[in-house]
Order: C-alpha cells, then structure tokens, then sequence
C-alpha cells in the first residue's frame, strides 16, 4: 500500500452534503420570505392621493385582499374620514402625507398590533360623497380606491377609468364594489364661494402655509385666482416640500407658482416663494425657444460650433422677441400687476412703480436682459431674462425637523 496515496470520500458522501446545503438555502428563503406570507397578514405597501378632474382618489396598495372599513367622523370642530385595515400590517409608510388641496386637507398614517389606520382630514363646511372599490392587480397585488367629491346634494362620480387609476402595463378586474354614500358635515356658516371658510376659502393652506404673504393671498382670492394643482415633492421621512399652482381665466399667460420649504434644521426658517410668470405665452417665438432650452450639449454641438454660437445666434434674438412680447402684455395688464407688486410688498409703497418702471424700459437688443431688486422685505424680485417674473420671498420661523 501507497503510503502517499490520498483516499477520497465516497461519492455519496458528497451528493449528501450538496443535498443538506441545498435545504439549508431552501429554508433562509423561506425564512425571508414576504411578512404576508409568514404571518398570514396582508400588507398595506403604498399609499396616495391624486387627483382625477373633481374626484380626490385615495390609492391603497396591498400585498393581498384585505377587509376594510369606512368611517366618516367629527372631533373637535374637525371632519375626518377613517379608512382602516384591521387584519394589515404597514410597511415602511410614511406618517403623514399632504392632501389635494380640494377636499382633503391632509392624510395621516398609523400602524399598530390591531391594523393599519389611514386618516383624511376633510376641508370644513363641506358635503362630500364618497365610494369604494378594490382592483385586483395582475401581480396578484390589490389596489383598494376611495374616491371623495365635495359637491353638496350631488351623486358621487363614476369609479375612474382603469387608464387613470393604474400604470398602462398594469391590469385590473374589479373584485368587489360598495354603492356611493353621501356624508354631510354639519355647517355653522355658509361657505365661501362653495369652499370651506373655516379654512380661509381656496387658498386657504396657502394662507397656513406663508402667513406673511396674507395681502397677497386675500388679493389673489378676490381676483378669482384658484389653485390648479398642487404636489408633495419629498420621499417619505423627509420635509414635506409643497408646490402649488394658481391660475386665473382673465390672464390666460400668466401663472402663479407657489413653494414652501419647512425648516429642515432646529432654528432655520421656513421659506415661502412666490413667482408671478409669463410661462404660458404661446405663439412660435415661445415655442421655439422652450424647444431650444431642451437641446442637450450633443445636438447643440451638431448645430454650432460651441455654446457661445449657440446662445449668440439661437438664444439671444428669442430672448429679445420674448421679452418684447411680455412687456406687451405687461403694459396691458399694467393695473394688475401694479396691485399685484403692493400686495407682495406693503411695506415698500414705492416697489410697484419702481418694478413697472423697468419693465417699460424700451428693449435693447445687445443687452442680454437683467434682474432688479424691487424690495427687501419681503425680498422681490423682478426678472426680464426671457420670460418676465416676479418672485417673492417670505421667511417665517421655522421649527425644525
């Protein structure tokens, strides 16, 4: 016998000890597995609210089908509607989200060992419908939708269409429905214009929001302007950043865009911004330059020789016409905007005059435009670049995150 010969196992030894790893993978995956599926408990793992024409839409997203309740309730002077998973657990969902600054004011979030509770705090002084339905989505995933109209004596609107509730590659089939209900808050005075007045009518969270624009708002809401649409813009767990946009049908160019910015630092101040623009101006010269503005550095290159040609011979001549055609229109609607500048600045009497001075200055064409500073406190200022602005700022204490 070989002394130096090594001996090997036998080959059964070896497909045992693949066959124990094997079930050793098997059982951490199935350890790992999804919560829902260890604990028998669906899970609530998304949640939103949009808005589709009239109708605040509630999307509820679950790992499985799970009973729901609805419960319309009043506490303190406050209208909320409880929308709860008793049997879910939540993951990961945030604590509190914005509303759709039509009816819902806010929406918060709430896990515990009974189940997950999503609470709609209500716009005061309203009469709303609402509905209910679940779509079974074909990852095996459930889409439970709360759909609110504030209409008072009206029927509640048709469930949205599958194209408006659900991504274009999703589908859905309807798995279980509940007919409309109507619920009325009690009301101990009329509305405003058909909107809440405990809240301060349609511009009401603005007026929360940045106190120190309340001139402004109380102008802006005399004038018929209202918001059109309005957006979180921070992932949950950070500061809720809000934008708004308010319209008005008399200024069909004009738009008002609305940003606030809590305080992301114990004694930083929340910050307000406020810019009247003359973003909707239509006709070629816009169109021309919006699509100019979207070239990327290649398709400049394929163009020009660099991006001083660029600018010099693309640019510049529309930015000229552009502001040409907002000084048009601002002499048109010179009243306005001179209401508009006292309103964002009451303490500086003479910041309308000055701002509308500027923007009469006859254009010239070798000057790139300039930005004035018509007021410090609140800081204004006035943009004639390209498409003519002005954007205030309002600073209000903040508190911290």
């Amino acid at each position: 016998m070989n002394r130096g010969a090594r001996t090997r196992a036998p080959k059964w030894h070896g497909c045992r000890g693949r066959a124990l790893a094997i079930l050793a993978v098997l059982a951490l995956l199935a350890a790992g597995g999804p919560a829902w599926a260890r604990t028998g408990q669906p899970e609530v793992r998304r949640l939103g609210v949009s808005r589709t024409g009239d109708t605040t839409l509630l999307t509820v997203l679950l790992s499985a089908p799970a009973e729901a309740r609805l419960t319309p309730k009043t506490e303190g002077g406050r209208v909320f509607l409880v929308v709860e998973f008793p049997r879910a657990q939540g993951v990961r969902l945030p604590s509190r989200l914005g509303g759709d600054d039509l009816l819902v004011r806010a929406v918060q979030t709430e896990t515990t060992a009974a189940g997950v509770r999503i609470t709609l705090e209500i716009t005061p002084n309203r009469t709303y419908t609402y509905w209910k339905r679940t779509k079974t989505l074909g990852s095996g995933q459930v889409a439970y939708l709360v759909g609110l109209k504030g209409e008072a004596g009206t029927a509640a609107p048709p469930p949205p269409t599958q194209a408006q509730m659900l991504p274009p590659a999703a589908t859905a089939e309807p798995s279980g429905g509940e007919p409309e209900r109507q619920y009325s808050q009690s009301r101990e005075e009329s509305p405003v214009r058909g909107v809440a007045s405990a809240s301060g009518g349609r511009l009401g969270e603005l007026k929360s929001l940045i106190p120190r624009g309340q001139p402004l708002w109380q102008f802006l809401e005399n004038g018929g302007w209202s918001v059109s649409q309005a957006q979180d813009y921070d992932r949950p767990g950070q500061r809720y950043t809000r934008g708004f946009y308010l319209t008005n049908g008399q200024f069909p160019e004009l738009i008002i865009k609305v940003a606030f910015l809590p305080a992301n630092t114990p004694g930083a101040p929340n910050i307000g911004m406020v810019t009247l623009a003359f973003d909707k101006l239509t006709g070629p010269t816009a169109d021309k330059y919006r699509q100019l503005r979207q070239m990327n550095f290649s398709q400049i290159r394929g163009k020009y020789e660099d991006i001083g040609d660029f600018f010099d011979d693309a640019l510049k001549p529309l930015r000229v016409e552009l502001r040409k055609q907002c000084q048009g229109l601002a002499n048109r609607w010179a009243p306005f905007l001179q209401s508009y500048l006292k309103a964002a600045c009451p303490n500086n009497p003479k910041a309308a005059e000055q701002a509308m001075a500027h923007i009469r200055e006859k254009v010239n064409a070798r000057f790139e435009g300039v930005q004035y500073t018509v007021s410090e406190d609140p800081l204004v200022l006035l943009n004639l670049v390209d498409f003519l602005y002005i954007r205030s700022y309002y600073l209000s204490t903040g508190g911290g995150s």
